[in-house]
């Protein structure tokens, strides 16, 4: 039997990675696959218990592997990762759109040893993965939020009863989960019903009138909505114990990150909003950050002290994985995907993506469009041309752009103002109509104001 001589384009290509291998995951057993080369069985089968995963990378070490290509599948790539990593392997995880165009490559054998080929001759990108304490901070930060989001449920639940009672407190007070707000519904679950003593619970910094909310607070006692809104006052202190228990982990993370870098060279600067936002960290997050980073993500419009330590916790404490802005924005999904065929230009639209940090500079879009600065400006002006939503992904890409060169490059960001940057754009328009009146042989000038006609009978 003749052997086949290697193809023209194995001749040509060298192999990036001598060493590689790659694992198809899925979710009772992963596929993995070595070089011809490494071992006379180059494929093979493990299960999913932590004694087969060991067993996976002892097959490696045998072989030699210095690198492994992961093709990511729900979440059942992250216990093989830990374990790699651990190990000492170079693990990068890839995304399965990318590989999965090539037809006639359906079974996970063929899949594997697919995977394989590609990332020994170094055509496959990994995914961007956070490591060491950022990844620890991440997870912490979206437990946290996972929590948040469990209590709102059963915030509405209270809000649902409160109704039901006919207790009208939303038109009295701003928040139902405020310090008003919780003494009230307290003394409700422990039976008070006198709404001069509930109202006399009110603090003091609440404005609506004690007329007001005594008013408010006469309902129609039933038995039923009395034991739900017990019931979710109680699941909603438990998800608040919970948040706090994670803001304590969150708060001993921040310290070990802060004891591996030095102390920054500028000081905090003053912050640009004196009242914490809603469900912040009870963590001091711009100290902590600035102290981190060196920098002072708060300083640009639309982003707090929340949105500072979450894009931290995604992206890292610098942006090296990507070589510039338009690298880091079209990570996001925030850049023109442009389609180009025949030098005509099919499509520019975003491509889809389900980036965290993406929806969450997209919330802060939405925010600054309504502040008097240079980017509620820009998107004013973008929302009244191509619509809100064109505008909130523009405008969420240039605090992208900002927080790369903070981040990448040091810069301090100060607000020019809304007035700066519609003057920038009047004279932007006023030398392109001037461009443009002298290609057709004119010559723009400005008109002088109409003088006032003064009749004196």
């Amino acid at each position: 039997m003749t052997r086949k001589s290697p193809s023209r384009l194995q001749r040509d290509l060298a192999p990036v990675h001598p060493h590689a291998a790659a694992v198809d995951i899925g979710a009772r057993m992963h596929v993995a696959a070595v070089s011809p080369r490494c071992d006379s069985e180059p494929v093979r089968t493990f299960g999913t218990f932590t004694g087969d995963l060991q067993r996976l990378a002892d097959w490696f070490e045998q072989c030699r592997v210095a690198t492994v290509a992961l093709e990511s599948t729900g979440v059942y790539w992250i216990p093989l990762y830990e374990i790699l990593t651990q190990r000492g392997f170079a693990v990068g995880v890839v995304n399965a759109r990318e590989v999965k165009q090539v037809p006639g490559r359906k079974t996970d054998v063929c899949d594997a040893q697919w995977l394989q080929r590609l990332h020994e001759y170094g055509l496959l990108r990994a995914s961007f993965h956070p490591q060491g304490e950022i990844a620890t901070l991440r997870s912490y930060l979206r437990q946290r939020e996972r929590l948040l989001e469990a209590a709102a449920a059963h915030i509405q639940h209270m809000q649902k009863a409160l109704i039901q009672m006919n207790l009208q407190l939303q038109h009295g007070v701003a928040d139902i989960t405020g310090q008003t707000g919780l003494r009230i519904i307290r003394a409700l679950v422990a039976g008070e019903r006198d709404p001069d003593r509930l109202a006399a619970l009110r603090d003091g910094r609440c404005k609506t009138p004690l007329v007001t909310l005594r008013a408010a607070l006469v309902g129609n006692d039933r038995e039923e909505h009395v034991f739900a809104l017990a019931q979710a006052l109680e699941l909603d202190e438990i998800y608040q114990t919970k948040v706090a228990a994670c803001d304590e982990r969150i708060a001993a993370v921040l310290e070990r990150l802060q004891a591996q870098n030095p102390p920054p060279a500028a000081a905090l600067p003053l912050p640009r909003r004196a009242q914490p936002q809603a469900n912040e960290p009870a963590v001091p997050v711009r100290a902590a950050l600035h102290a981190i980073l060196g920098v002072d993500l708060t300083q640009i419009d639309g982003i707090g002290p929340s949105l500072a330590l979450k894009l931290a916790s995604e992206c890292g404490t610098d942006l090296a994985a990507w070589p510039s802005a338009q690298h880091f924005t079209s990570w996001l999904g925030l850049a023109p995907h442009n389609k180009i065929s025949g030098g005509k230009v099919l499509s520019s639209r975003t491509r889809r993506s389900g980036s965290r940090v993406a929806a969450l500079l997209r919330l802060a879009a939405g925010a600054v469009g309504r502040t008097q600065t240079a980017l509620g400006a820009f998107y004013r002006r973008l929302a009244a041309r191509v619509g809100k939503a064109k505008a909130i992904t523009a405008t969420a890409r240039k605090i992208a752009v900002l927080v790369y060169n903070t981040l990448s490059h040091g810069m301090t960001y100060a607000d020019p103002g809304a007035s700066y940057y519609e003057e920038r754009y009047r004279q932007r328009v006023l030398s392109n109509l001037r461009r443009r009146a002298k290609s057709l042989g004119y010559v723009l000038e400005k008109a002088e104001p109409a003088s006032t006609a003064v009749v004196v009978s």
